[in-house]
């Protein structure tokens, strides 16, 4: 089976690539040669990431998967969320976005948040949507090197340690993506089967 994964992020690219089987091959955007920014112009998670694989079928034919992810903090009534990669502005940058909802939640008690992740799957002309969330809290300082976007500063429900500090192989299994690919690997292992 092969599918393109439309994002141009290589690090999402890595994060899935561990969890899929290797007899699915995943193409990237540039191994379908789409170099245009694909349209986020959704007002929800979920309808940016259907956006996405229907524009790559609708455009390149290609069975396909997108996916979505935002940060949602309980205190800013759901902020950033499905603005989370822009949220400091269209420069889209992790540390401008990092710095930003540190300053918004400093005087806030509450720390709560979430990271949600959707996943759209164009397949055999038909769409299916996986959601995985993973709840926790906002740490007043950036911890770890590892990881991307907000993970120095999101520490899961239960763990010490920010996203930046722990494995990828542990985010896969109890982040938001990671609970969201194990869905769609369970759904496209039921459509071989």
């Amino acid at each position: 089976m092969q599918l393109v994964f439309a994002t141009n992020n290589n690090n999402k690219l890595k994060e899935v690539q561990a969890l899929v089987p290797e007899h699915i091959k995943l193409l990237s955007l540039a191994d379908i040669l789409c170099i245009e920014d694909i349209p986020e112009t959704q007002l929800t998670i979920e309808g940016n990431a259907i956006q996405k694989a229907e524009y790559i079928k609708t455009n390149y034919g290609y069975d396909c998967f997108a996916d979505d992810t935002g940060l949602e903090v309980l205190a800013l009534n759901g902020e950033p969320g499905v603005f989370s990669a822009r949220y400091a502005g269209p420069q889209r940058n992790a540390e401008d976005n990092m710095n930003k909802l540190l300053s918004k939640l400093e005087h806030k008690a509450s720390r709560q948040a979430q990271f949600k992740t959707v996943i759209a799957l164009h397949l055999n002309g038909e769409l299916e949507t996986f959601t995985g969330i993973c709840k926790g809290e906002i740490t007043t300082e950036k911890h770890g090197e590892k990881g991307f976007g907000y993970d120095p500063i999101f520490k899961a429900e239960g763990y010490d340690k920010t996203f930046a500090e722990i494995s990828l192989e542990e985010k896969n299994i109890i982040g938001h993506r990671g609970k969201a690919v194990q869905q769609l690997i369970q759904f496209l292992r039921k459509q071989e089967s």
